[in-house]
């Protein structure tokens, strides 16, 4: 069975500079580890108010963060062939802050954190130093493939 995408996206946010559908649909499917047969993912781009609220909601956090993840894979019976069903919520104005502050082009951020969040919804975490260099191993590797620099890179570093 091939590897299918169902993909939704909405803009709340007034912001310029955002990936198209075809872009994001794009980089959600690089991200999707062979285990994933279908999944039907929502993503939403959002201002920093809405952002604020669902990151203040869900995760006890009274501040805008660049992604958030919501997967109903807790919220449904453990039925065989159901595809991979959650949300990611993208906040316009943070993820271009951080774009910036990071000398990053902006698309490349996105990609990034759309990877990232694509990962998280298919149970990858950071929580500690293991799971981390897991994730990000797999991050760099996706939005490598994809043209973009490696998200971890440090410049600095000599």
């Amino acid at each position: 069975m091939s590897r299918k995408l169902k993909l939704a996206v909405q803009v709340e946010t007034a912001a310029t500079g955002l990936p198209g559908k075809t872009q994001l649909k794009q980089w959600a499917e690089a991200a999707l580890q062979a285990k994933v047969k279908q999944a039907e993912v929502t993503v939403r781009i959002v201002d920093a108010e809405e952002g604020r609220v669902l990151n203040r909601d869900y995760r006890g956090k009274d501040y805008a963060t660049n992604v958030l993840t919501f997967t109903f894979e807790d919220d449904l019976p453990d039925i065989p062939g159901l595809p991979l069903l959650g949300d990611l919520v993208l906040c316009a104005p943070v993820v271009a802050a951080e774009a910036e502050a990071q000398g990053k082009p902006l698309a490349a951020h996105y990609c990034h954190l759309l990877v990232h969040g694509m990962l998280h919804l298919q149970g990858y975490d950071h929580l500690d130093d293991a799971e981390a260099e897991v994730m990000e191993a797999l991050e760099t590797q996706i939005v490598t493939t994809l043209g973009y620099d490696d998200p971890y890179r440090d410049d600095e570093t000599p």
